[in-house]
């Protein structure tokens, strides 16, 4: 049977424990297996991009609710300005003076649930955000998502993983993630051949 939906889903778990009466406990399994793949997945549909923007005198911004990981952190300007990660004890070693200085950010973290910026925004600049966002969880009403339209056989092995200690039968564990951890894997391989061409880059010089 296609796994096309949140209900198939529920259905082909059923079918593969041999299973009818774990209707309350399933939908955990699936938020369980949701969760694992939020930390184990970074794939192209999970890419969102989003403009917010700084205030002045103010070096932070809270993170998108929905942020797992940054991919690009620009000021839309021309030209545009690129603003570079560093993480919290280099943003603070390296960054000591443009942390008390203002002006256009140059350099960002994460602390928390927010970026901290140096130097301090001396106005309200645009930023542009590119990140993978997490996908909101399956339920009775959110009936698709990003995991189940591009990985319905991660989603299906998670959740089986995580069925397997419920039920007590710990033998099924290792199958459960022997073929998620190669279903990731190969996932990422075909992602990252597939953002890049396959033949190589060539220059054409213009002529007149």
């Amino acid at each position: 049977m296609a796994i096309t939906n949140y209900t198939d889903l529920q259905s082909t778990i059923a079918d593969y424990l041999a299973r009818t009466d774990l209707t309350t406990q399933i939908p955990l399994f699936i938020q369980l297996a949701e969760n694992r793949l939020r930390r184990d997945l970074r794939i192209r549909p999970m890419l969102k991009v989003v403009t917010t923007s700084t205030t002045a005198g103010d070096p932070t911004v809270g993170l998108p609710n929905d942020f797992l990981e940054m991919r690009d952190l620009h000021i839309e300007s021309s030209p545009i300005q690129t603003i570079v990660y560093q993480n919290p004890s280099n943003f603070f070693r390296n960054t000591k003076a443009s942390t008390a200085d203002s002006g256009a950010p140059k350099f960002y973290t994460v602390m928390g649930s927010e970026f901290q910026f140096a130097p301090i925004p001396d106005s309200a600049y645009t930023l542009k955000m590119v990140y993978y966002a997490s996908p909101t969880y399956l339920s009775s009403t959110v009936s698709s998502n990003v995991f189940l339209a591009n990985s319905p056989d991660l989603l299906l092995y998670a959740s089986l993983g995580e069925a397997e200690p419920y039920l007590m039968n710990d033998a099924r564990v290792a199958t459960w993630a022997q073929l998620y951890d190669r279903g990731v894997n190969s996932l990422t391989v075909s992602d990252s051949a597939g953002e890049n061409p396959s033949a190589p880059m060539v220059i054409s010089l213009a002529t007149r």
